[in-house]
């Protein structure tokens, strides 16, 4: 019997192999979400409703991932900007290296209230995988993004 697993990011193949034959394959596609590279799964998203209610209780580490000029144009309260770009190499500071540079707590590996948002949800999908490359693996996205955001609170 042979098996084989590529992974990347979070998406897997598996390949097992039980006879010598050809016709003897067996694949198996498993992901974490929807579609390999897609949108993420239900448990990673935080909807409108959701990230009101955190903003409203001070329950949040929210960080937009978008451009500078993008963030500058306009922006969800108490978001904190680190470009899509520079999240890894953030995420890697020492707390109090993060803390200096972005003048908030670091977030912890564990932290459950870690939200990530973009325009439209593309970029903050992209961040969360390398968050939980990183081994935030409660981080999760406002799949809405800021379009959603600014539509909903009439901007």
């Amino acid at each position: 019997m042979l098996s084989y697993v590529l992974s990347r990011s979070f998406c897997q193949v598996v390949v097992e192999v039980t006879r010598p034959t050809i016709g003897s394959v067996l694949r198996t596609f498993t992901t974490s979400s929807p579609k390999c590279g897609g949108t993420s799964n239900n448990a990673s998203v935080v909807t409108y409703s959701q990230l009101k209610t955190m903003l409203s209780n001070h329950n949040i580490q929210l960080f937009d991932v978008r451009n500078p000029d993008e963030y500058q144009a306009g922006r969800i309260p108490d978001a904190v900007n680190i470009p899509l770009g520079n999240l890894e190499e953030s995420l890697k500071l020492s707390p109090e290296s993060f803390e200096q540079k972005y003048e908030v707590k670091a977030p912890g590996k564990d932290d459950d209230n870690i939200v990530f948002h973009c325009r439209t949800g593309k970029r903050s999908a992209k961040a969360l995988d390398i968050a939980g490359q990183l081994g935030f693996s409660r981080a999760r996205h406002y799949e809405g993004g800021y379009s959603e955001w600014a539509e909903l609170e009439g901007k």
